[in-house]
């Protein structure tokens, strides 16, 4: 029913300013456009979040001496699986949980360094980055 349709399409509208609100033909444009404009953001908001959450757990690793790619990929190394938005949310609301787990990366990281020094714990016939001069 065709004036059910114009009642319906006014109706998404009525919060629009001018004649857009009032008048079938201007009302059919901006409901096309603004369903446009709402994919569209849906999309970059997912986008916008991702950005944020990664500026918030950069910040909040700096705060313990981390940077943002060594501390994702030691927690990765260490088998934590947290995803960046419950990271960000332990950033802000869970400090003491965050610290923690900026530890547990540090110290990944450290044994990562030892292992690429070389302790003289290599076996016989493999070769380490490091060269020990007798």
């Amino acid at each position: 029913d065709s004036f059910k349709q114009k009642e319906n399409m006014l109706f998404l509208l009525q919060h629009f300013r001018g004649r857009k609100n009032r008048c079938y033909k201007l009302a059919v444009r901006s409901v096309r456009r603004a369903f446009v404009r709402s994919t569209k953001a849906r999309r970059e908001k997912k986008r916008f979040l991702r950005t944020l959450w990664i500026t918030r757990i950069e910040a909040a690793s700096l705060e313990h001496g981390l940077k943002y790619p060594a501390f994702i990929s030691n927690l990765l190394k260490s088998q934590v699986e947290l995803n960046r938005k419950v990271l960000a949310d332990l950033a802000i609301y869970e400090p003491k949980t965050f610290k923690s787990l900026a530890a547990l990366a540090q110290r990944r990281r450290q044994e990562g360094f030892l292992a690429a020094l070389g302790d003289g714990k290599e076996p016989e016939g493999v070769f380490s980055r490091v060269v020990h001069h007798h």
